[in-house]
């Protein structure tokens, strides 16, 4: 009887071509010639026994469905249930991650002129986009839509947080040239539709900013890499 052949060995990144190993082809060509991949095996370092890090990085991606946004939202314990990755591991990727959205972060805050719908997302989408809780943030601006302060109202659950109308007003306040606001919170569930409790809040914020001389810019819902915004939607209580 014959025997089935052996299986393969594993293949090994020093196996590979040295202009296609991930380290090798980053030297030679630059960060921009890397897929995702080999991005990641450089970050994971080491394989394990039968296991190049180049496959490591292949099956973090694959756990993701090769979004990056996603996997920016895993935590330690959510990358450690993936055979080969350990803490260390994990903690690498979290950490490279977190840089990543902390040099977005930086960019928009270079040049806080919040005029629109889509500036104020762009400052707000790293505070809020990857959060598995939900949060309440205020923007206030002066006369020409330039940011005074931002400041986390709330936080709550997966299902809603509390926006105290005394609470925002106060924080408001405490910038003496403010005259609008921009209330903005996620919605961890990937929905941007507002609820009409969400509506309801964002008319009253409003008839109450006017009895302060100050007026409701916007109201954004972040979901993701995705936004509602009141304004745009023509959602907002307009002055009589």
């Amino acid at each position: 009887m014959t025997k089935p052949p052996y299986p393969p060995a594993a293949l090994r990144i020093c196996d590979l071509a040295e202009d296609e190993q991930p380290r090798e082809k980053l030297l030679a060509r630059g960060p921009r010639a890397l897929t995702d991949a080999e991005v990641l095996a450089i970050l994971i370092r080491n394989g394990t026994q039968g296991t190049s890090a180049l496959d490591l990085a292949r099956r973090v991606l694959l756990s993701t469905g090769h979004d990056l946004h996603e996997l920016a939202r895993r935590e330690v314990q959510d990358l450690t249930r993936i055979s080969g990755i350990g803490k260390v591991k994990a903690m690498q990727l979290i950490a490279a991650l977190e840089l990543g959205r902390r040099r977005e972060a930086s960019l928009t805050r270079a040049a806080p002129t919040l005029s629109n719908s889509e500036s104020c997302f762009r400052y707000l989408r790293p505070l809020l986009s990857d959060l598995y809780h939900e949060e309440f943030h205020l923007l206030c601006l002066n006369r020409a839509n330039q940011l005074l302060g931002a400041h986390l109202i709330s936080r709550g659950g997966t299902t809603g947080t509390v926006a105290d109308a005394k609470t925002i007003f106060r924080t408001a306040l405490q910038h003496g040239s403010v005259t609008s606001l921009v209330l903005a919170h996620n919605h961890p569930s990937g929905q941007t539709q507002p609820s009409s409790a969400d509506i309801r809040l964002t008319r009253k914020l409003s008839r109450a900013a006017r009895d302060l001389d100050m007026h409701v810019l916007d109201h954004l819902i972040l979901a993701g890499q995705t936004y509602y915004s009141f304004a745009d939607h023509q959602l907002l209580e307009r002055s009589e």
